[in-house]
């Protein structure tokens, strides 16, 4: 019989998968309803609904971002419910293209239960990522539209 994994063990497992670029795998992490914020995310939708649905945001990413991830200064902490915990870490991102470089902050909300993430109210530096991958016109303009 196998062990559930923890909160803290399924927020390992997804950050070693987004580092290693295997992002097929990720929406197994994921439950069939899980709910996922993303409240900083300028132009995004802000918030995806289904494992379906981050499965196929994933794939996307996994295709055609040229960004290089390597997590920094991870700490993970747990709160007064068991299935919560708040996970602060870096990215030190290198663009494959332009070897370009940067380092972006990440807070992440999970609440895991049966081993499986249901909730997550994800914090990522996106600004940083945008100036980094030369999207930062395109974002601006975009926000200006709205």
């Amino acid at each position: 019989m196998s062990e559930t994994r923890s909160p803290r063990e399924t927020f390992h497992a997804l950050l070693d998968g987004i580092t290693a670029g295997r992002f097929a795998e990720l929406g197994a992490l994921y439950a069939e309803d899980v709910v996922v914020e993303t409240p900083l995310e300028p132009g995004g939708p802000g918030r995806f609904e289904g494992r379906k649905v981050l499965a196929e945001r994933f794939a996307l990413l996994g295709e055609q971002s040229p960004l290089e991830l390597s997590a920094r200064n991870v700490v993970v902490r747990g709160t007064d419910d068991p299935e919560v915990i708040v996970a602060e870490w870096d990215y030190e991102v290198r663009h494959r293209t332009t070897g370009r470089r940067l380092t972006a902050a990440n807070i992440q909300v999970l609440r895991v239960r049966d081993g499986l993430i249901v909730h997550s109210r994800d914090f990522h530096d996106h600004l940083a990522l945008a100036v980094l991958t030369g999207t930062l016109p395109q974002l601006v303009a975009a926000l200006e539209a709205e």
